[in-house]
């Protein structure tokens, strides 16, 4: 028998391990003793891991315990820079991630095997559909179990230990199963490059015995990591700007909207760039709010068809052209397939295709060198601008509560608009606050701008990366609105506040959140404590699934209420800085927020608005009619 001593980073201790089906560790003569790692050394898996998330921006790992990957978490811990944050379960540290990743272009989290890695699935899955690049760390089974017949706990009984695996394949662009030290290092460097490139996470499985092994491969300092730069075919980002220029100078009156995929084709500035040149109205679809400058004059708002800013869809609808750069339609942001847009008028710009009307279509060309390239070329042309000036009419605030009325949704949202600075995040949760919310409109440095600054750690050695495209920086700038649209996972919001507000430190996070969801995920709330995050929490208190009401209505939607203030002041228990206040007027709205902005400004502040049952935006009634119509379309016939 073979005994494999496993070192501590801490300590040098060393834990035996066992290669035998039933049986004690017992050392023999032939026994192979690993020397514990040293600190001039630091040549070990768990340390190049460690290395390279710190390396990358991800200095907050969210993790959860479990015994395949306790040894692997000392590594993390004792890397400088490196910070782990525990979560009250996967699902959330998952969710935290996708958050963190929103604020800082790239997030983590660590998990143990199958009970963890499943827990953890359905905010990876969320990550891939908003294009968000998360490393997810799992700790694995003991190498010398592979291939081995056994049966292992924390697994669905079989000796066949790929079940999570081949759950991560359909939801991650890279998968690594180390499991020998031998391509480790290849294998870590590949999946982490691979999810920055592609902007989509990857899932790396660490060998419960391994992380404290030390390798040659691991052993230089420092070893460079290359992403490989995506590059445009000129001749055919020359062809797709010569035939774009030519369809949208012909128009009349054409516009400009942004889609969703302008974050993960890098192309914020590029995108303010062309709005700004062409002198075109522009817009922006629900889910890409806070992608483009609202403060500029000629921001119209969201177009969301039936449900837009008022005037937007009447501009975009009756443009004879326009410009839509990374959309996404689907049922959600139509409407119910009810946008009245036609084909022919549209140039679509994905981050690496473009579709001039109804063809010609031309691939391998990069969202940012196209906008850049067709803004020069564009003919400056304000008539649709003019248009919407002459027929637009402000929207009337909504009036004041009277003294003891109990409290409106509309009221509230009046009160948060005024909240919004440039030194806030704002994040929505899905249902009502998904409408209600849209119709914030984001001051300077609350929406991302092309002037705004790196955001990452003054003390990031970027000098480690090689990054040829953007002169060794990645280029990431935060978005300071967030909301899962594609993905609609409701509860996403608690664990994406406490990732956003680890991430974006400068910025007190505003967040929005049902009851219903709220309920999915609230034990987190316990670790933004631990963390000394100062966010605002407006639980909105209707006692159910608003958004599902208004879709399909039935008891399934009417949920056991909570007192949720009291929840919040049992998770604090005297621990951290918290403060909390039930609102059911205008009156005690204001002194809330009030006091949340000034006494109690460094504390996290958690106001539940309790509100009637029906009280919710006219958005989402028509939204939920037309969503509802399309998911009750009758069989084709056969």
């Amino acid at each position: 028998m073979e005994l494999a001593l496993v070192g501590d980073p801490s300590n040098g201790v060393a834990k035996p391990s066992c290669d035998s089906v039933g049986s004690l560790p017992a050392v023999s003569s032939k026994a192979v003793i690993h020397p514990p790692v040293t600190s001039a050394a630091g040549a070990t898996l768990g340390r190049h891991l460690a290395r390279r998330l710190v390396q990358i921006g991800a200095t907050d790992v969210f993790a959860v315990p479990g015994d395949f990957n306790l040894t692997l978490l000392d590594y993390l811990i004792a890397e400088p820079g490196l910070k782990l944050i525990g979560c009250c379960n996967e699902l959330n540290a998952g969710y935290a991630a996708d958050g963190y990743a929103r604020a800082r272009g790239v997030g983590a989290c660590a998990v143990t095997f199958t009970v963890g890695g499943l827990s953890v699935l359905n905010a990876i899955a969320g990550a891939y559909s908003e294009n968000l690049p998360v490393i997810c760390i799992v700790g694995g089974p003991n190498s010398n179990d592979y291939g081995t017949n056994r049966i292992l706990h924390h697994t669905i009984g079989l000796p066949d230990f790929s079940q999570e695996l081949r759950c991560f394949q359909t939801i991650t662009c890279y998968q690594a199963v180390i499991n020998n030290l031998d391509d480790a290092h290849e294998q870590i460097d590949t999946a982490i490059a691979t999810a920055l490139r592609e902007s989509k996470p990857v899932y790396i499985s660490v060998g419960c015995n391994l992380a404290g092994l030390s390798h040659p491969t691991f052993s230089r300092e420092p070893v460079p990591l290359f992403i490989s730069p995506r590059l445009s075919n000129k001749a055919n980002l020359e062809h797709a700007v010569e035939a774009a220029a030519d369809f949208l100078n012909k128009a009349v009156k054409p516009v400009l909207v942004g889609g969703p995929k302008i974050r993960v084709a890098k192309a914020k500035k590029a995108f303010a760039g062309i709005a700004e040149s062409s002198g075109y109205p522009f817009a922006v679809m629900p889910s890409a709010k806070g992608l483009v400058p609202e403060h500029h004059p000629r921001f119209i708002g969201t177009y969301w068809g039936a449900v837009s800013t008022t005037f937007c869809a009447e501009i975009v609808e009756s443009a004879d052209a326009y410009l839509f750069a990374g959309p996404i339609f689907n049922d959600y942001s139509s409407v119910g397939y009810s946008l009245l847009l036609k084909r022919e008028k549209a140039v679509i710009v994905q981050p690496d295709r473009v579709v001039v009307g109804n063809g010609p279509a031309f691939g391998c060309i990069l969202m940012t060198e196209f906008l850049d390239a067709l803004a020069k070329r564009l003919d400056r042309n304000t008539t649709a601008y003019d248009n919407y000036r002459r027929i637009f009419i402000p929207d009337r605030e909504p009036p004041n509560g009277q003294p003891d009325e109990p409290l409106r949704v509309n009221i509230l949202f009046k009160h948060i608009k005024e909240l919004l600075s440039g030194d806030t995040a704002v994040i929505a949760e899905t249902g009502d606050s998904w409408f209600n919310c849209q119709k914030l409109r984001l001051p300077e440095g609350c929406g991302a701008t092309h002037t705004d600054r790196l955001h990452a750690p003054d003390n990031l050695p970027r000098f480690h990366l090689s990054f040829p495209k953007f002169n060794n920086e990645r280029l990431v700038i935060p978005n300071r609105y967030e909301f899962q649209m594609q993905y609609g996972s409701i509860g996403w919001s608690v664990g994406a506040t406490l990732g956003y507000a680890q991430a974006a430190k400068d910025k007190r996070v505003i967040s929005c959140i049902g009851d219903g969801s709220f309920q999915m995920t609230a034990q987190d709330v316990s670790t933004m404590l631990r963390c000394g995050q100062k966010s605002i929490i407006f639980l909105i208190n209707n006692g159910g699934y608003t958004i599902e009401v208004e879709i399909h209505d039935g008891p399934y939607n009417v949920i056991k209420n909570w007192d949720y203030t009291g929840l919040i002041d049992a998770i604090h228990n005297s621990d951290g800085n918290c403060w909390t206040k039930k609102v059911r007027t205008e009156e005690e709205l204001i002194e809330a927020i009030a006091t949340a902005t000034g006494a109690k400004k460094d504390c996290l502040c958690f106001i539940e608005i309790i509100v009637h049952k029906d009280d919710t935006s006219k958005e989402l009634l028509e939204w939920g009619s037309r969503v509802s119509a399309a998911n009750s379309r009758p069989p084709n016939p056969q």
